[in-house]
């Protein structure tokens, strides 16, 4: 129970933090190697890539456990007070449903790069590794959005806004 409240609290902001650490160091050594040594590391500037794009779906994820994602705050005060927390709630399980369907087109793509045995070009990491990280992200975006919603209809149930 210890280890799923310390995962629901710091799992997105910990994969951040190493993922961002990791890619701050391997482009430091690279200017380095560059710059001072005259040579270059081959693989560096492709795992700090792979390593940008597995933080960005992570810190998707990150952004949906604070409900930070993209909305528009400014459009929702055209509606009536009233009804803004339904809005809101119809935007969480409109993103819901754009993380299940991210979720199956990259399980998809993911099965394919499986098939097809492809490899990056200079690690030679197997690319399932690579496009599976919108699926890993967005499976703990639905996640986030459900305990969204559960907090969400929770408010609504009280009376708050």
């Amino acid at each position: 129970m210890k280890i799923l409240r310390w995962l629901d609290n710091y799992l997105e902001l910990t994969v951040s933090v190493f993922l961002i650490s990791l890619m701050a160091i391997l482009i430091f050594l690279q200017v380095i190697m560059r710059y001072v040594m005259h040579n270059s590391l081959s693989w560096s500037e492709e795992l700090a890539r792979y390593a940008f794009v597995w933080l960005i779906y992570i810190a998707i994820s990150y952004g949906s456990k604070l409900m930070k994602h993209i909305k528009i705050d400014a459009g929702l005060s055209i509606f009536p007070k009233k009804s803004r927390p339904y809005i809101v709630i119809l935007g969480d399980v409109l993103f819901l449903f754009f993380a299940l369907y991210i979720v199956y087109t990259g399980s998809k793509y993911t099965m394919m790069q499986i098939r097809l045995h492809k490899t990056s070009a200079a690690l030679g990491i197997p690319m399932e590794y690579i496009t599976f990280a919108p699926v890993a992200g967005f499976v703990l975006v639905m996640i986030r959005q459900i305990q969204t919603l559960f907090f969400r209809f929770g408010r609504l149930a009280k009376g708050d806004e």
